[in-house]
């Protein structure tokens, strides 16, 4: 009796993907614009103009776009503009990281300063601050900029949009055989040459 080989199942290769930063992920740690008017307030920084700083980042993209527009076709203006938007994107998710590492070492340092039993955390001289006020005064000044930033990128998204005419996503790249190094590639190369 004859027995038939069937043939070897091809499995489905799943590719992993680098997540790109979204606008909802840098929402989540930059400061929205009441909070960042209520830390301008209560530091006596310059309160930002939120609304001023994303119309004029948003046209700033429409308008480059516009001078690209002879030069760039349909497919290329949108890879340039993705390309453009994630920066802005990836800028402010890096601020809003900062931005939240120098919340949290300003309110330790701040809950260490309220234990009387501890010397080292007290204030300094007179007409000097301690530690934990530049620390909180440091963690404003980056709550600022970061709510500057998020007000770009947001700015940039909306030009996307208008621009390219569908929602901006960000740019999900494959991840090229992870765990291979670049020596090891090479070796393969090599003895394929060799035979």
């Amino acid at each position: 009796m004859a027995k038939t080989v069937a043939a070897p199942r091809q499995t489905a290769r799943v590719v992993p993907l680098r997540k790109g930063t979204t606008l909802e992920m840098i929402r989540l740690c930059c400061p929205d614009a009441g909070q960042a008017t209520l830390i301008a307030e209560s530091f006596g920084l310059t309160i930002l103009d939120s609304d001023g700083i994303r119309e004029r980042h948003e046209k700033l993209i429409v308008e480059t776009a516009d001078g690209l527009s002879e030069g760039l076709g349909e497919r290329a203006m949108q890879i340039h503009l993705q390309r453009i938007v994630g920066a802005y994107v990836g800028s402010a998710h890096g601020a809003g990281q900062f931005y939240s590492r120098a919340v949290t070492e300003a309110r330790d340092l701040t809950a260490k300063a309220a234990c009387d039993a501890r010397d080292e955390d007290l204030d300094g001289p007179v007409g000097f601050d301690g530690a934990a006020q530049r620390k909180r005064e440091f963690a404003a000044d980056m709550a600022l900029q970061s709510h500057a930033l998020l007000m770009a990128a947001e700015g940039a998204v909306a030009a996307y949009e208008q621009v390219v005419g569908e929602r901006w996503r960000p740019f999900e790249r494959p991840v090229e055989n992870p765990g291979r190094s670049i020596d090891r590639k090479a070796a393969d190369l090599q003895m394929a040459a060799l035979g």
